[in-house]
């Protein structure tokens, strides 16, 4: 018997060539979110890099970042707009312009999703309030990875953006962290990661915790272990790089009995 072939296609397989005049009008006076790679730049996805090699205006926090991944893309030269957190409000009604006469805009950060800890907010807002779509296109995700990759449960998490600075502040946050029921997610200067993990064994030196470091790079590494354990490791060795810290949920048998 002849076994039937699933039908994989659908209207959201069928792409026009990369930068084509076909894919330039498919994406007219429309705003693309594009996820860039965390650190590994081979993982854009084959979408970003369509969006990216059609598009006719990309905003960049950084442009001389986003330049060697459109070099490592083979993607030719593009018109770059500098977008960040202190020129970003300013800049949205000039965005907005161009994409109103019919530009094909993208929107990329450093690493990772324009707006999660980043820049793009603020235009997003804006092109909201424009009536400008706004696409998005999903990929890399440091939370996610290091989620995936903790040995926490994954089942419900909270993501805290960066921990505060101060330590009065940073300290309440990880008060907060161990009396919630889910993972908690922080990123965290490597400069300040050893004096996090002291003053969160303070609080609970059993808790488990785990640093996931320098994700999806040469030198990627996952620190687990109780919260006393690991911060005994990085005050004994200071390490260097992108740090994720991630926090085990409290349990029924650790919140407090009125809960």
């Amino acid at each position: 018997m002849e076994e039937a072939t699933p039908d994989l296609e659908s209207d959201s397989d069928e792409m026009a060539e990369p930068g084509s005049a076909s894919a330039k009008e498919e994406f007219r006076g429309r705003v693309a979110l594009i996820a860039s790679p965390i650190g590994n730049l081979g993982d854009l996805s084959f979408r970003a890099r369509e969006r990216l090699e059609s598009a006719d205006l990309i905003c960049c926090e950084d442009t001389r970042h986003s330049i060697r991944l459109l070099q490592r893309h083979e993607i030719g030269r593009k018109a770059l707009l500098s977008l960040h957190d202190r020129n970003e409000a300013s800049r949205a009604e000039e965005i907005i312009a161009r994409a109103r006469e019919g530009a094909a805009v993208c929107v990329l950060s450093d690493a990772g999703m324009p707006t999660v800890s980043d820049p793009g907010y603020r235009l997003v807002r804006a092109c909201i309030e424009a009536e400008v779509p706004v696409d998005v296109l999903p990929g890399p995700s440091a939370v996610l990875t290091a989620l995936a990759g903790s040995g926490l449960p994954t089942d419900a998490f909270y993501f805290g953006g960066f921990l505060p600075p101060k330590s009065g502040r940073r300290e309440t946050e990880l008060r907060e962290a161990l009396e919630r029921r889910a993972t908690s997610i922080y990123f965290e200067s490597p400069h300040r990661i050893a004096k996090t993990l002291t003053a969160l064994a303070a609080l609970d030196p059993e808790r488990s915790v785990c640093v996931a470091r320098e994700l999806t790079k040469k030198f990627e590494t996952f620190h687990r272990g109780s919260a006393g354990e690991l911060a005994e490791a990085f005050n004994r060795q200071p390490r260097k790089g992108e740090m994720t810290l991630l926090i085990e949920g409290a349990t029924r048998r650790r919140r407090p009995e009125k809960d």
